[in-house]
Formats: structure tokens, C-alpha cells, sequence
């Protein structure tokens, strides 16, 4: 009777346990069916921003289905983001300092790797003040294959530089900051107050009120009342003096960004997939893409 017993546990057990793993399977299952689900919808998304027709505040792009799924795009400036290129090519370390200064880098790290970014694109061995040319690295094992001595193709090239792991540990989002795409200068119409203020090495509150000039009466971004912002009213506004904007004015654009950035997120039930892409002149009828990504992001 007892064996009896013993026996009827263990067949229960393994009835649990079967049952526990076959509910594991179906969860499984049907999160990768989501995520199929969440990236095509993802990817609807892209296809309507995409759109040459489309406005940056067009309803379309953020549509519900059944079953709680559906998408939310948006259409952004690349302009919006640092250009790394355009920076370093210009040889504007003091812009560099200040955004590594924001993240709570020290003054003399963030020279030193302002340094190096520059010595990776010049087109000479020439060592910038602490900077890092083909000696640096060919000690630490990397021959002649670095600096590539050319402007960055990606941003991933920038985490070879020198220092680079100690921004990337300062702030791991960096990438958020930066681009290899836009047309040059700072898009004021479209950048955060924190980018401006930085730009223009002048104080926050300043920035926002650049922001709420942008954002128009309604006070949100991408509606139809938005106001576009040309660099001079906003190097004015951020209290920069004639001096200041002859050396620094080269930090802002005067609009007509042709580079945008697409993101869309796609969503099936509770599963989130994301798509980005960077695409130039949109609008003109004949785009071209310049890159694209996909990200898992629940």
C-alpha cells in the first residue's frame, strides 16, 4: 500500500511538471508569435512614415488594431543629434569637452579623448596634444589597421577610439547623442533644450525657451503649429555675444535638414519590437536609406 502510495506522488509530480513545462512551451510560443507580429507591425509603420506625403504630425502614424496591436512611428531630424564628423572635422574639442563634461568626465580626460577622436579621422600620424596615432595602437596589438584616418562610417567606429570606453561607461547611451547622418550643425527646431544649451554653452533655462517657441501654442512637438527657429534667433535668444556667434555659430544649422530618422514601434499585446531608420530626402520623391536597425525593446 505504501509503495502504492510512493508511486501515485511521483506520477503526480510528473504530472506537474509536464504541465508547468507544456504552459512554458505555449508562453514560449506564443511570445515569438508577438514578436513576429510586433516586428511586421513595426515595419507597417516604417513603410507608412516612409511616405512622401506624410507630415510629421499625420495621424497615420499611430494606428490601433484588435487585439491590442498595432503601431506608433515618428518622424524625426537627424539634425536633432550631434554630428560626430562634423565636430571632430572642425576641430571643436571645446564642444567634446562640454558634452563629456555633462556626463562628469574631468576636464583632462575629456581633452585627451577629444584628442584621440581627432588624431582617428586627420589624414597624418601627427599627435594631437594627448591624443593617440598608429604608435598607441600598434602597442596594443593593432598594427597599422588604426587610426583608420578617415571620417567615421558608423558610430560604432567611435568605440575603437582611445577613451571611448570611459564615455561608454560614463553614460551608455551616448549613441543617443550623436550621428554620423545629418547635414552638419545642431537642428534647433528639433533638438532637445539640453543639446542647445550645450551648443551654445549657455544655461538650460535659455534652451527651453527655445523649445517653447518651437513647440508652438499647443506646447507639444510634431503638431501643425510648430515654428521652425533659424541659428541666429536662437544663438540671440541663448545670450550669445557677436563674438561668440562668429566662433561658435558654425555648432547650429539653418534648417532644411534633408536627413530624418524613422521610429517605429510595433506592438502585440504586451511585446514591443522597434525599427529606426535614417533616410535622406524623404520628401523629394526619390529617398535614399542610409541606415536601418532593429531593436528588441521588451
Amino acid at each position: 500500500m505504501i509503495a502504492v502510495f510512493w508511486i501515485m506522488a511521483v506520477m503526480g509530480l510528473a504530472l506537474v511538471a509536464s504541465l508547468r513545462i507544456a504552459r512554458y512551451q505555449s508562453t514560449v510560443a506564443g511570445s515569438q508569435m508577438n514578436g513576429m507580429e510586433a516586428r511586421q507591425l513595426a515595419e507597417m509603420g516604417i513603410a507608412v512614415a516612409s511616405n512622401s506625403q506624410i507630415q510629421k504630425w499625420d495621424y497615420l502614424l499611430q494606428q490601433s488594431f484588435e487585439n491590442e496591436t498595432g503601431f506608433r512611428a515618428r518622424i524625426l531630424s537627424e539634425g536633432a543629434r550631434f554630428n560626430i564628423n562634423y565636430i571632430v572635422m572642425a576641430d571643436d574639442k571645446p564642444l567634446l569637452r562640454l558634452i563629456f563634461a555633462e556626463w562628469g568626465i574631468d576636464f583632462d580626460v575629456s581633452s585627451e579623448i577629444a584628442d584621440a577622436l581627432v588624431d582617428w579621422v586627420d589624414g597624418d600620424d601627427d599627435v594631437q596634444l594627448n591624443g593617440a596615432e598608429i604608435d598607441y595602437y600598434q602597442g596594443l596589438g593593432f598594427g597599422e589597421t588604426r587610426p583608420f584616418n578617415r571620417p567615421f562610417y558608423d558610430l560604432d567606429e567611435v568605440r575603437l577610439v582611445r577613451g571611448m570606453d570611459l564615455v561608454e561607461a560614463a553614460n551608455p547611451r551616448w549613441r543617443d547623442w550623436f550621428t554620423v547622418w545629418s547635414s552638419g550643425g545642431l537642428d534647433a527646431s528639433e533638438a532637445p533644450a539640453e543639446f542647445i544649451a550645450i551648443a551654445a554653452d549657455g544655461n538650460i533655462e535659455d534652451a527651453l525657451q527655445v523649445v517653447q517657441i518651437v513647440d508652438g501654442p499647443d506646447g507639444i512637438r510634431h503638431t501643425e503649429d510648430d515654428q521652425p527657429i533659424g541659428s541666429q534667433e536662437v544663438m540671440s535668444i541663448m545670450g550669445m555675444s557677436p563674438d561668440e556667434q562668429a566662433q561658435f555659430g558654425f555648432r547650429f544649422a539653418n534648417g532644411n535638414e534633408i536627413t530624418e530618422r524613422i521610429e517605429s514601434i510595433g506592438f502585440a499585446g504586451s511585446v514591443r519590437r522597434k525599427v529606426v531608420l535614417v533616410i535622406r530626402n524623404r520628401t523629394s520623391g526619390r529617398p535614399t536609406i542610409l541606415d536601418r536597425r532593429e531593436e528588441i525593446i521588451q
